[in-house]
């Protein structure tokens, strides 16, 4: 049985100011999110973890990173682009409101219709490209650890998207649920690799704190 554990990257600048960051764009980790990770190991701690992953980039490498150095636990990290945020071409760097004059039916369609997405405008990735990069990847990981449990460190929206597709809901389901907070934990079960089991979506007890609309995307 593997237990898949994917962390979404601590609250940063642009997270605060209303920023799309996307594969190419970055902002620093807010101080403190530093102190949510710690938060978010004392909890991860209750675990015991064969390995973790992460995207390179650089908000999400810094809280798998500060992860390892608070878990009481020996863990090799390793970073692969499989679990980059989503491209998201011309809207990088922009204002969620300056993106909603500009591009209004791409962001309405990768927010709220995503089997309606079309990025060709904006230079960015499709939902069926992140899962294409993203699903082969993760599968080999729940063959080559079956029976234990594995930190994956990335991305809201890629993570989210990714998520619900590995748990075989349509694509314009996806985001029914809604987004995923910062520093938050989803938790998936699988026995084969091919069918997996949501235990926990979205969990940010942990933190004990009021989200708010910058925590979610």
């Amino acid at each position: 049985m593997t237990k898949l554990f994917f962390i979404r990257h601590g609250k940063t600048e642009w997270n605060l100011a209303g920023r799309y960051q996307g594969a190419c764009g970055d902002s620093p980790l807010l101080p403190q999110s530093y102190r949510e990770i710690e938060d978010l190991a004392k909890y991860l701690n209750d675990f015991k973890f064969a390995k973790i992953y992460c995207s390179p980039i650089r908000r999400a490498k810094m809280t798998a990173q500060q992860i390892v150095a608070n878990l009481n636990q020996p863990l090799k990290l390793e970073a692969d682009v499989a679990f980059q945020e989503f491209n998201l071409g011309k809207m990088e760097g922009m204002k969620f409101t300056d993106v909603a004059k500009k591009y209004p039916a791409q962001l309405d369609g990768f927010r709220h219709h995503p089997d309606k997405y079309d990025p060709t405008e904006i230079e960015g990735e499709s939902f069926p490209e992140l899962f294409a990069r993203m699903t082969p990847k993760i599968k080999a990981i729940c063959q080559r650890y079956p029976n234990d449990n594995i930190l994956i460190v990335g991305h809201g929206a890629a993570l989210c998207a990714e998520i619900r597709h590995l748990m075989g809901v349509p694509l314009d389901k996806i985001r029914a649920k809604g987004g995923l907070a910062n520093t938050s934990t989803t938790i998936l079960e699988t026995k084969d690799g091919q069918n997996f089991k949501c235990l926990a979506w979205n969990k940010t007890d942990y933190l004990n704190k009021e989200l708010d609309a910058s925590d979610i995307v």
